[in-house]
């Protein structure tokens, strides 16, 4: 009976390390720093990070084939220039907050795979009090 014990805790003790050790590795993979555009300056070339900003109005140059934008994005402190591969997202315009993931150039280009536009959220208030 302990024979058929330890063989069931040890098939179970290499079960647990091994869905662990496939939890780790499949975070680490997906694991994506998240700066602004001032931080960005501090990530090392070539490393894939996200970042957050607005389009700089005036800026946006979309691609003959609509599949992709140059752009600039700024967080108020400091502007980089954004070269996105990729379909645009029907919000994408002037002066809106933007995500992209990419990576930065030796010139401090970011090179965006990913472009994710955030919805405005304004609401007014009705005279009754409930939203229009």
């Amino acid at each position: 009976m302990k024979k058929n014990q330890t063989k069931f805790l040890v098939g179970g003790l290499v079960i647990v390390c091994a869905v662990a050790y496939l939890m780790y590795m499949g975070i680490k993979e997906t694991s994506v720093y998240y700066l602004t555009v001032s931080e960005s300056q501090k990530m090392a070339e070539g490393k894939e990070f996200r970042m957050e900003g607005t389009v700089v109005p005036g800026t946006i140059k979309v691609a003959p084939d609509s599949l992709g934008a140059e752009f600039s994005i700024t967080d108020k402190v400091k502007n980089i220039s954004i070269n996105y591969r990729g379909t645009m997202p029907d919000m994408f315009k002037d002066d809106i907050k933007v995500v992209v993931q990419g990576k930065l150039d030796q010139a401090g280009v970011f090179h965006a795979h990913t472009l994710l536009t955030s919805c405005p959220s304004k609401y007014e208030a009705s005279e009754q009090g409930h939203p229009k």
